[in-house]
């Protein structure tokens, strides 16, 4: 059973840039989340990250999650734990 879902990218039609709104930009960071993610660039990405980037990106990718998101959302969400509270 497939968990994750990636639709957004795919169905987007508007504007990809940042700084000329909040709507703009959140689209923006959505759209160039997904495509990061992407199995086939993270196959050849995550091999020429340094060590020292790696972290950066965990580390600010934990510290989101912990900041915006309560324990239930968290295992909910982003961990896709059905039966957690």
């Amino acid at each position: 059973m497939t968990q994750h879902t990636h639709t957004f990218v795919e169905k987007y039609q508007g504007m990809v840039g940042f700084g000329l709104n909040r709507q703009t930009d959140e689209n923006t960071v959505v759209y160039y989340l997904q495509k990061f993610a992407d199995d086939a660039l993270m196959q050849v990405l995550i091999k020429r990250l340094e060590d020292e980037e790696l972290t950066v990106l965990f580390d600010l990718m934990s510290d989101l999650l912990r900041k915006h998101l309560e324990e239930g959302e968290y295992h909910r969400l982003f961990l896709k734990e059905e039966d957690h509270p």
